[in-house]
């Protein structure tokens, strides 16, 4: 059945929609009980299309058997499990915060590199306190009974705005409790680069094959790369045989002894490795009671809410962070996280994100994707102009609308209105030369000063024209513009250069923009002044700068694929294709990470938009018809 936010399901309301994976979706819900108690919960929901298979429901079924047995402060719990209308649910305890995955990219993007070691260590060590219960677990009669995660990775992990962390998902987990659910040998679940040796090769697996994939994790959030990357085969041929470089070879500044412990956690012989996650826990403990010793779970909540405050805000929250956090983060010797610090809160990005929300809500739960805080200045509101949706939509609607009705007199003012939003000076005709000296004699009655200097920059109105000023009339700003130019041009107190200049060459590479300069020359035959020529330049600016940001985005995404950061790779892929929809090189790039990540589907989709897009002369147009078969070569 279709559900959606505020729908009853069960004894549960929904709230809002998580997210889908491969085979269930999750919801934020409310569990309602008796005089109003109410109680938060995550609701986990089979798909319907895997709803009569029996072997992923008898899998689904074992989740729920085991993690109900589970009661510990490092593993999320399971409440509930049940039908509702024949679809199967879990209701599991709802963590307010982040996926680790996303703690390690938001930490990227904020210039940390990786996470701090003390925040590392102390995941690890969370994490081996959970691994261990959860191995440690016996039936009524004291029987162990022998679970082991074994897919243990950072999305498999949690951490709260609380400092808490943890494990989710042993819906793989082998348990002796559970009869005719036994993983035969030589058949592999799970996710390849987090394999142990063990598993790689399909042995039977023990609680030693946890502690190798919490090194990994630690690895990798120490590093923000994992040890081993690449197709499965060849992955799994390297973990087999140990091929594993030392952390120290990626981050030399590691002490010798944390980087001594994670290799123990990955030695390839299993009987060389920490005999339990217990005794990885303790190592670990030592280790950050040794070198930081203020370090607790108040730390990694703090940081959290340092590295999500743009996304609280948005949520309307604030989650404070003590002064005294500026002085342990010294102590750790992260001259990026305290930057971060220092940076202004995003109430202004937040308020426009709210003007704007009163026309048009945003998607439903925007909050739990991995948002990139957007910085501020003149560089960032280039980016918002230079959006496709953004600049060019709002450009190219105006010239056009413009150009189709050739009366002066209905078409001037909703044009005279939209320049006097768009352009960056105070006054309508001085586009770049917002100087005081150059500022108009008194304007007479009918004049907008109010939204003119209320201004601060160009990027705020870009972002909140009509919700500000949706019942204004047309034609009343339109004669306030055109008599505001013919004062400035009667006048000329100083020549302003900028309406005279002419714009630079129309030189906007085919797949950056899909309309063709020829055709708006020859629609308008570049008039010298007046609104025609402040929409003309303004168009042309706009293309110019998405040509020059796609060509930054395809040079750091060559940086990235050369360094194997596919990831990295995927996500500014995925930035260029939302930003510039239309633009062919987006999707070529996503087609080229989609192929290096082994996703065959994806990769073909993206390369059809690519060639649906690009112009039949571009020069990779016959390389990407022959990896699709289109010509009967082969790659």
């Amino acid at each position: 059945m279709e559900l959606q936010a505020g729908d009853t399901f069960g004894r549960y309301e929904l709230v809002s929609w998580l997210g889908r994976g491969g085979m269930a979706e999750t919801w934020r819900a409310q569990l309602m009980g008796a005089a109003g108690v109410t109680k938060s919960v995550l609701i986990k929901k089979v798909l319907p299309e895997y709803a009569d298979d029996e072997a992923f429901i008898s899998m689904f079924i074992s989740e729920a058997r085991i993690s109900a047995t589970l009661s510990h402060g490092n593993v999320a719990q399971v409440f509930d499990f049940g039908q509702v209308e024949d679809e199967y649910f879990l209701a599991m305890e709802f963590v307010d915060g982040k996926p680790l995955d996303k703690v390690l990219k938001r930490a990227l993007k904020a210039g940390l590199g990786a996470l701090p070691v003390p925040v590392a260590v102390f995941i690890a060590m969370e994490m081996c306190r959970g691994l261990h219960y959860a191995h440690t677990r016996t039936d009524g009669s004291g029987k162990p009974l022998g679970i082991v995660h074994r897919d243990i990775s950072p999305d498999n992990v949690l951490v709260s705005y609380e400092g808490q962390v943890k494990i989710v998902d042993f819906g793989i987990a082998k348990a002796q409790l559970l009869r005719g659910f036994k993983t035969e040998p030589g058949v592999v679940k799970g996710k390849y680069l987090f394999f142990s040796p063990e598993q790689a090769r399909g042995e039977e697996v023990d609680a030693r094959t946890d502690v190798w994939a919490t090194g990994i994790v630690l690895y990798e959030l120490l590093c923000a790369k994992l040890p081993v990357e690449g197709p499965p085969q060849t992955v799994m041929m390297k973990i087999a045989h140990g091929q594993l470089p030392a952390p120290t070879t990626l981050r030399p500044d590691l002490p010798k002894e944390l980087n001594d412990l994670v290799m123990k956690a990955l030695a390839p012989d299993r009987k060389r490795r920490f005999e339990s996650s217990h005794a990885f826990g303790d190592a670990l403990a030592g280790f950050l009671h040794a070198h930081y010793p203020r370090f607790s779970s108040l730390s990694l909540a703090n940081l959290l809410r340092v590295l999500f405050r743009a996304d609280l805000t948005h949520e309307g929250r604030e989650l404070s962070v003590p002064g005294d956090f500026r002085e342990e983060v010294k102590r750790w010797g992260v001259p990026a996280l305290t930057k971060l610090l220092d940076a202004p809160p995003p109430e202004q990005v937040q308020t426009r994100r709210m003007v704007r929300a009163v026309a048009k809500p945003p998607p439903t739960e925007t909050t739990q994707s991995d948002a990139p805080t957007i910085p501020t200045g003149r560089s960032r509101k280039a980016l918002y102009g230079a959006s496709a949706v953004g600049g060019l939509a709002v450009a190219g609607a105006s010239l056009w609308f413009l150009m189709d009705a050739r009366a002066p007199a209905p078409v001037a003012p909703p044009v005279a209105q939209r320049v006097a939003v768009e352009m960056p000076a105070p006054k309508p005709v001085a586009v770049e030369a917002p100087a005081p000296k150059v500022e108009p004699p008194a304007p007479s009655p009918v004049e907008e000063p109010a939204e003119m200097a209320a201004a601060p920059a160009p990027a705020e109105h870009l972002e909140e024209p009509e919700p500000t000023r949706p019942a204004h009339s047309t034609r009343k700003p339109s004669a306030r513009a055109v008599r505001a130019t013919q004062r400035v041009q009667a006048e000329e107190p100083k020549p302003v250069p900028v309406i005279e200049e002419p714009a630079p060459p129309t030189v906007v590479a085919a797949s950056a923009v899909q309309e063709p300069p020829p055709a708006v020359a020859e629609s308008a035959p570049a008039p010298k002044k007046g609104v025609l020529g402040l929409l003309d330049s303004k168009r042309q600016e706009v293309q110019q700068k998405v040509t020059s940001l796609v060509k930054t985005k395809q040079q750091q995404f060559s940086g990235l694929l050369q360094s194997k950061d596919y990831d990295a790779a995927l996500e500014a892929a995925n930035d260029c294709a939302k930003n510039n929809p239309g633009v062919p090189e987006c999707h070529l790039m996503l087609g080229d990470v989609h192929a290096k990540l082994n996703h065959p589907r994806e990769s073909t989709q993206h390369y059809e938009t690519f060639l649906k897009l690009a112009p039949t002369d571009h020069p990779r147009r016959a390389r990407v018809m022959e990896v699709l078969g289109k010509t009967g070569a082969t790659d």
